[in-house]
């Protein structure tokens, strides 16, 4: 059964949710085989095998440590961190829950249910973000944010941040009012121009009640792609979400 935040807890399409791989605790010292064989232990092979078993014990406690991180967070009945958890989080790490960075950490998790973490994400995230204390996380959330601003990532999460806000079964769009929150949050920043005046039009349109990931990505293109506001290269033949002349014919009639 899927959990779902209540509607007034926007906040909470922020909060996160966690998934896993395996980490290994076995670290059996290659030493002991070598010297079974005769190798000295001042020989290279020695020496690697002592630096790799140094190395498999940190990486263990490391990931001992990430996890008994995930619990003092979790729910104890579910075993999941929940909205809750995710609050307690961020007031540990002094961030707003509704941060854009929180949604970023989501990201990086690859965390699917919104509001939550499951062990596996959790693992996935701060083990790729070399943070197992709450200090670590913090401070790793400005390079994170670099990170997912960079081209190559942003795209993804923008479209990320649109399917982790579908919180029921067979769901495909988000309603205008969520939309204007989401799209402020993780495109404010990158095109302010654009956003302002998206958000205002969605909120005075009568056409459409929700948005689907085809308008969404669509938008995402248009800021990317088209001189605001003077619209000097957008062609209403090409292939635009309708939504998108709809807005362009708005601004226009605007600046009449």
């Amino acid at each position: 059964p899927r959990h779902h935040p209540q509607p007034q807890q926007f906040g909470a399409f922020l909060l996160l949710s966690i998934s896993s791989f395996r980490v290994d605790f076995f670290s059996k010292m290659r030493r002991s085989a070598a010297k079974k064989t005769g190798q000295s232990n001042s020989t290279p092979n020695a020496a690697a095998d002592l630096f790799r078993s140094a190395s498999s014990k940190a990486s263990s406690k490391e990931s001992e440590r990430i996890d008994s991180l995930f619990y003092s967070y979790a729910n104890g009945s579910t075993g999941l961190i929940d909205p809750e958890g995710i609050e307690t989080l961020c007031a540990d790490m002094e961030v707003d829950h509704t941060d854009v960075r929180v949604l970023m950490l989501a990201w990086k998790m690859k965390a699917e249910e919104q509001g939550y973490f499951t062990l596996d994400e959790w693992r996935r995230g701060l083990k790729a973000l070399r943070a197992d204390t709450v200090s670590k996380l913090k401070k790793a959330l400005p390079d994170l944010e670099k990170e997912v601003r960079r081209p190559s990532n942003f795209a993804d999460f923008y479209s990320y941040a649109f399917q982790y806000c579908l919180t029921e079964e067979k769901q495909k769009s988000i309603d205008i009012e969520s939309i204007c929150e989401l799209l402020t949050l993780v495109l404010g920043s990158t095109f302010p121009a654009q956003v302002s005046s998206f958000v205002e039009y969605l909120k005075t349109q009568n056409d459409y009640k929700v948005i689907n990931m085809d308008q969404w990505m669509g938008f995402f293109r248009f800021c990317n792609e088209i001189s605001f506001p003077t619209f000097n290269d957008y062609d209403p033949e090409l292939a635009w979400p309708l939504i998108l002349d709809n807005f362009v014919d708005w601004v226009q009639e605007k600046q009449k």
